[in-house]
C-alpha cells in the first residue's frame, strides 16, 4: 500500500482545532520539524500536545507556544523553553508534568492496547494526587492511564512507501511508542526508499502503524546547547 503524501501540508490534513497530538522527539533531537512548521503556518489551535518537552523558544513546539496554539502540554520536562515556563507559571497553559519513564510507558501502553498500569514513580508527590494506590511487594504504586492521540507525528531517518521506519541513534527516543499510539500516524523521514530496500531486521516501526509518510526537507537539526572545547 502506497502511503506517501506530497509534503507536510498534505500530511497534516484533517488535524483540527482542539485535537490531541503526540509529537516525537527529545529536546530538539528527532522532532518532526516539517510538520510542526506546517501546523504553525496553518494556525491550528487549542491543541493538547503530548511530547517530552516543548523544544526551545523559537524552534520546535516553541513555535506553537509563541502563537498560543497549544492549550495543554503533557510532558516530563519544561527544559530550555522560557516561554513554556512563563505560560505554565502564569496559568495561561495547562501542564501535566509526569515522570519521564511514566510518560514513555503511558505512550507504549496506549499503543499496546493496555488501558492502565501501576508504577511506583511519583508516589508521595503531586503526581499521585487523585490516583488509585495499591501495594505490591510491600511498595506503594499509583495507577497511571495509557495515552493515545488523534494524530501521532514522528520523525524517522529512513522509511519506505509502506510506512516501515528506521530511526537513527538517539533520535529514536519517544518516536517508536508514539507511532503506535496515534489513531492516525504521520511519519516524516530524511530518506524515502522503495519497499524491500530496508533490512527487515532493523525496522523499528512496522508500516502497519503508519498511515502517512513523506520525505522532509530543509532540516535544521539544531542543537539545544552547543558547547565547544577551548583550544590550548
Amino acid at each position: 500500500m502506497n502511503k506517501i503524501v506530497a509534503d507536510a501540508q498534505a500530511a497534516i490534513e484533517g488535524i483540527e482545532h482542539g485535537m490531541t497530538l503526540m509529537l516525537g522527539g527529545f529536546g530538539l533531537c528527532g522532532i518532526p520539524e516539517n510538520c510542526i512548521s506546517a501546523l504553525n503556518e496553518k494556525g491550528i489551535s487549542n491543541l493538547t500536545c503530548i511530547s517530552n518537552n516543548a523544544g526551545v523558544d523559537d524552534f520546535g513546539l516553541g513555535l506553537l507556544l509563541q502563537k498560543k496554539q497549544i492549550k495543554k502540554m503533557i510532558s516530563s520536562y519544561v527544559g530550555e523553553n522560557d516561554e513554556f515556563e512563563r505560560q505554565m507559571l502564569s496559568g495561561e497553559l495547562e501542564v501535566d508534568l509526569i515522570p519521564q519513564g511514566s510518560l514513555a510507558e503511558r505512550c507504549r501502553a496506549g499503543g499496546a492496547g493496555i488501558p492502565a498500569f501501576f508504577t511506583p514513580a511519583g508516589f508521595g508527590t503531586e503526581v499521585a494526587e487523585g490516583k488509585e494506590v495499591r501495594e505490591f511487594n510491600g511498595k506503594p504504586h499509583i495507577l497511571e492511564s495509557a495515552l493515545t492521540a488523534d494524530f501521532a507525528i514522528v520523525k524517522a531517518w529512513k522509511g519506505d512507501r509502506n510506512g516501515n521506519l528506521i530511526y537513527k541513534g538517539t533520535a529514536r527516543n519517544f518516536n517508536p511508542p508514539m507511532a503506535m499510539a496515534g489513531r492516525i500516524t504521520i511519519a516524516e523521514v530524511d530518506e524515502l526508499v522503495e519497499p524491500g530496500e530496508l533490512d527487515p531486521n532493523f525496522i523499528h516501526t512496522p508500516g502497519i502503524f503508519v498511515q502517512r509518510i513523506f520525505q522532509g526537507k530543509n532540516y535544521e537539526k539544531r542543537i539545544e546547547q552547543r558547547t565547544v572545547r577551548s583550544r590550548n
